[in-house]
């Protein structure tokens, strides 16, 4: 196995829940030493969103491989000294707490700078770090619902709906994760480290891209629900299979390719679908012959295959649970079944991030709440065994089973 590329970097991760932890769980895949400070009694909460079993939550597993857990309670002297001098000795502070709970205890970025000038520090939080709104609590269907994603998901008779996973929390851990890359790489040609503010809201209004359409169209084209077929591209959208559902994507440079697939020359040749502009006036018309045309093959795989010899875009729809076994998301590493020291072994999905220069991924495990505080104070604070073992006795370190 080659070195991993982040291998001698140390980050300090007071995340908790998902979006922060998320950041950090993709860092953990590249090999930086990386010390989650957790709070006590009971440490991050995600340690209790479902599915538990044993005591051991699937969603801290998956978001907290490869950490060393250090549970300090840092409303005593103490443990607020200590989560300082491990700032001043971190390359990376991720946090995710709400606006003005790291300055009250001196761990904003301002502070932690005088400590470490060359600390990069990401600032997750719901609205961000400015703004009208930056005090506001908010989790990931609350984001969803104000950055405009859910006035865009669902049935269009129906009311707004929220995606079937936690897309604005990953979605916002990713934008900090690539967002945290460029800053080390400034921070390698400068010296200089800096703060990054990332708001979930940003992120999931960013998605938007249909804002052109709308000034263009004199506001006669409103971002909304999209119905089983789109109303502006045909022959787009979702069409029954022979088992299930998929989804077609025929726009110009693919419409011959569809004719000559359904061995329908006319069609190309007709003058209601000459252009895409006539095919989606006629849609009424178009879109039962492609259903009918579908559901003729006996099966999904040959109606893939004969799509695929042809150039013609179908996506089967698929339930996420498909990919387990499934030859393609095998062979992308994108399903895999890792081991955990309470659990034994679960499934969780793969590392997205495909690197050249570092191939292999480090076999990782989610740590037991406050499994490494001795290690880490010891090995990283210079602390010896008779301090580690008063901050104990005297409840400023805890630790727990699972």
């Amino acid at each position: 196995m080659r070195k991993p590329m982040l291998e001698g970097f140390r980050v300090l991760d007071l995340s908790q829940y998902l979006a922060g932890a998320g950041i950090t769980r993709l860092l953990a895949e590249l090999g930086p030493e990386i010390v989650k400070v957790e709070l006590p009694p009971h440490g991050d909460p995600s340690r209790f969103l479902q599915w538990v079993q044993d005591g051991r939550s699937s969603v801290y597993i998956q978001n907290n491989r490869g950490k060393q857990s250090l549970c300090v309670d840092w409303d005593t002297e103490d443990g607020l000294r200590i989560v300082r001098e491990l700032a001043a000795r971190c390359d990376v502070v991720v946090e995710n707490f709400a606006v003005g709970v790291l300055a009250r205890r001196g761990l904003d970025y301002e502070s932690l700078r005088q400590l470490n000038p060359s600390v990069v520090m990401v600032s997750v939080s719901a609205y961000g770090q400015v703004g009208p709104w930056a005090d506001r609590p908010g989790f990931d269907g609350v984001i969803q619902a104000t950055s405009g994603v859910m006035a865009l998901t669902g049935d269009p008779q129906g009311p707004p709906s929220p995606t079937g996973f936690a897309v604005a929390d990953n979605t916002t851990a990713v934008h900090g994760f690539a967002a945290l890359g460029y800053a080390l790489l400034h921070r390698e040609r400068t010296g200089e480290g800096q703060h990054i503010d990332i708001a979930m809201a940003d992120v999931m209004f960013a998605l938007q891209d249909q804002f052109a359409q709308y000034e263009l169209s004199g506001h006669q084209i409103r971002p909304g629900r999209n119905p089983r077929h789109h109303p502006m591209y045909c022959p787009v959208g979702t069409y029954d299979l022979p088992q299930g559902h998929g989804y077609l994507l025929v726009l110009d440079r693919q419409w011959p390719n569809l004719c000559r697939a359904m061995d329908r020359p006319d069609l190309a040749e007709d003058p209601r679908f000459v252009t895409a502009a006539l095919r989606a006036q006629h849609q009424l018309d178009l879109i039962p012959v492609v259903q009918a045309w579908l559901l003729s093959f006996p099966d999904n795989a040959s109606v893939m295959a004969h799509c695929l010899a042809h150039r013609v875009p179908l996506g089967e729809v698929f339930d996420p649970t498909q990919a387990i076994g499934h030859p393609h998301f095998e062979a992308r590493e994108m399903v895999r079944r890792v081991a955990d020291p309470v659990l034994g072994h679960v499934h969780i999905a793969g590392y997205q991030f495909k690197f050249s220069a570092q191939p292999d991924l480090p076999e990782l495990y989610a740590p037991r709440l406050g499994e490494h505080n001795a290690e880490v104070l010891q090995r990283v604070l210079g602390y010896d065994a008779e301090v580690v073992a008063d901050l104990v006795e005297r409840g400023v370190l805890h630790s727990g089973s699972r």
